[in-house]
């Protein structure tokens, strides 16, 4: 599965959103989309992007307004078959659950759903029990949940554990996938394995520094792929070009992945 990861400026509620920008920034995560889609993906995550973030499993009521209408924008843009995903940064798992569930998206990304990481704006602290009770409230089961569990966004913090042991206590509090990522393309392919030693069957995703050079030695034991850069123009629009969004997907894809 190939997932182009579609970031989102500061939305309403937030210090640094721009005043009226919101139809612009909805417009341009409908063209991320299309692109996607048409370069043959198979799907998008929503996540938004600011300077400074809550660290509590909150967020700002117009926030998740603005969410909820980019996300209902974006599936109406590109239709059944193309998995949508939500996933609003810090750590706002609920809010990401609540507008999934509202306008159909596929699955959420949780930064961190066991233990506990340290970040820019402070300790990321995730109640696994309270964030499933909720889920549990929503009837929300059917959306699937990813939870980073060694990547850019978590590292397990204290006693030591290995990544297939974080990602086993993941799953069992109710993840349906975990994600991985590390810049060094050998420290990834080790991360793979012990996941795969440590919780077999387990559905596991690249969370970054996938490009068209790695993605088939990565993709080799890896389900799918969160992808950004690699995919954007080199203006520096940030802008997806199909051809390459296209090239991507087809490595993915002859991968069985």
């Amino acid at each position: 599965m190939l997932y182009g990861v579609i970031h989102l400026p500061p939305l309403p509620g937030t210090p640094f959103h721009v005043p009226g920008s919101l139809p612009a920034i909805v417009d341009e995560a409908v063209r991320a989309a299309a692109a996607l889609r048409a370069g043959g993906a198979d799907g998008a995550l929503l996540q938004t992007v600011d300077r400074v973030y809550s660290v509590d499993d909150d967020a700002d009521p117009a926030r998740i307004a603005a969410m909820t209408l980019c996300a209902a924008q974006v599936a109406a843009e590109v239709g059944d078959g193309f998995h949508l995903g939500v996933q609003i940064m810090r750590h706002a798992v609920r809010a990401s659950l609540a507008v999934a569930k509202v306008m159909g998206a596929s699955f959420v990304r949780a930064d961190a759903l066991v233990g506990a990481t340290l970040s820019t704006h402070g300790w990321v602290e995730p109640d696994s029990l309270r964030i499933m009770e909720y889920r549990r409230a929503l009837d929300a089961f059917g959306i699937r949940l990813v939870a980073d569990v060694d990547s850019m966004h978590f590292r397990w913090a204290g006693q030591d554990e290995t990544t297939g042991g974080v990602a086993r206590r993941a799953l069992q509090v109710g993840a349906d996938a975990v994600c991985v990522a590390h810049p060094d393309e050998k420290a990834t392919l080790e991360k793979l394995a012990d996941v795969r030693d440590r919780a077999p069957g387990a559905r596991i995703m690249l969370g970054g520094f996938v490009t068209h050079d790695n993605a088939p030695r990565l993709l080799a034991d890896a389900d799918g792929a969160f992808v950004s850069g690699c995919l954007t123009a080199d203006d520096g629009s940030g802008r997806f070009e199909v051809d390459r969004v296209h090239q991507l997907a087809t490595l993915v894809h002859e991968a069985g992945r």
